[in-house]
């Protein structure tokens, strides 16, 4: 791994002393804000908890923590497991696998590898800027294509664009899926939610890159943000904008507010739209899901509009269940982002159904 020459900062902090296998901590002026913890990891693959209903069983995760600094994003919780906290640490604490592809290659020829697809950013994202001086994804799409294992990639990050003509073999050799992660068009708003992200007009680029160069890419459209990003005049630009791009499929759903991340959110909403601070208290109670009535009555706008640009009812939405569970969203992804897998040699999700067609309702007045 090379070490560049402008490093301001090495050697182990004494806080991340039991953090295993850490090599050294990092600063630099160009990434200003951002310490990066190095380590080498003994395992990568993760395997997805028994009785998931995400439509894959195995992970990698090359990078923990994510300086996109997205203020509503899942995996917040999910650094305090490293004794860092789930607010600006997340953002500003970024943990590096500088072995991963070394090790994974290493994991994927063992005889009791089945080839079962592995997804690639389902906890921070694996083209967030880190990559940029890491580059680490080359190696970890070269070693799933050279073993003959699926793989699917989700992302925000415009780096990804570096690695298309890696991806393009790749898929020539197995089965690929590529999603991006926009769920607004608005500049000014992603400016302030997901300061760290590429703006939504490079993403709408970078999902009609990834088509021109013949690969399919779905759009998570989430979280759809209540009172900010869930009108009419959004949704209509959103998905008309997704369709112009080309994307193969759209899966749409509403902020989720998990442990970690609400805390953060709701400190976020406080400070920056004191009006609505109240409103979100009352329409998430103590849980993480907004109200029944909200999701169905956002159910009902999604699908007028994916229709309204062409997403049929086989692109699904992602609350698939909104009377009796509230996670479905979690397992449902949008055309193109999981790999089509031939019959018979891996267990796919069972199809969604969709809300009858309607036109745009006005927003409940309960919350």
């Amino acid at each position: 791994m090379p070490r560049p020459a402008d490093d301001l900062g090495s050697g182990p902090s004494p806080a991340l002393l039991p953090l295993t296998g850490l090599v050294r901590s990092v600063t630099t002026p160009e990434f200003a804000g951002i310490t990066f913890h190095e380590v080498t990891a003994k395992s990568v693959l993760n395997k997805v908890v028994a009785g998931s209903r995400m439509p894959f069983e195995w992970t990698v995760n090359p990078y923990r923590g994510c300086s996109h600094a997205c203020v509503y994003c899942f995996a917040r919780k999910s650094h305090t497991y490293l004794d860092f906290d789930a607010g600006l640490d997340f953002d500003s604490q970024v943990v590096v696998k500088v072995n991963a592809a070394e090790v994974l290659r290493k994991e994927l020829a063992k005889p009791s590898w089945n080839r079962h697809q592995v997804a690639l950013g389902t906890n921070t994202d694996p083209y967030q800027r880190a990559e940029g001086r890491y580059q680490l994804m080359p190696g970890i799409i070269t070693a799933l294509a050279d073993s003959g294992t699926p793989l699917s990639i989700l992302t925000k990050g415009t780096l990804l664009a570096r690695d298309i003509p890696l991806l393009k073999r790749a898929a020539a050799q197995v089965p690929v899926g590529v999603g991006i992660s926009l769920a607004m068009t608005d500049e000014a708003l992603s400016e302030a939610v997901e300061p760290g992200t590429p703006g939504p007009r490079a993403r709408l680029k970078l999902v009609s890159r990834l088509r021109d160069a013949g690969l399919p890419c779905g759009v998570m459209a989430m979280p759809i943000l209540p009172w900010l990003s869930d009108s009419d005049e959004a949704l209509d630009a959103l998905f008309g904008s997704l369709a112009a791009a080309g994307a193969t499929g759209v899966t749409a759903g509403a902020l989720y507010l998990k442990p970690g991340t609400r805390e953060w959110f709701m400190q976020w909403i406080a400070g920056n739209h004191t009006e609505l601070a109240g409103r979100y208290r009352r329409l998430y109670g103590t849980g993480s899901y907004a109200s029944k009535e909200y999701r169905t009555w956002l159910a009902a706008k999604v699908h007028y509009f994916k229709q309204r640009h062409g997403f049929t009812s086989g692109h699904g939405f992602s609350h698939r269940d909104l009377e009796d569970d509230p996670r479905g969203e979690e397992a449902q992804y949008p055309a193109g982002s999981i790999p089509s897998i031939p019959a018979g040699t891996q267990e796919r999700p069972a199809g969604e159904s969709q809300p009858a067609a309607a036109g745009p309702r006005q927003q409940p007045t309960l919350f």
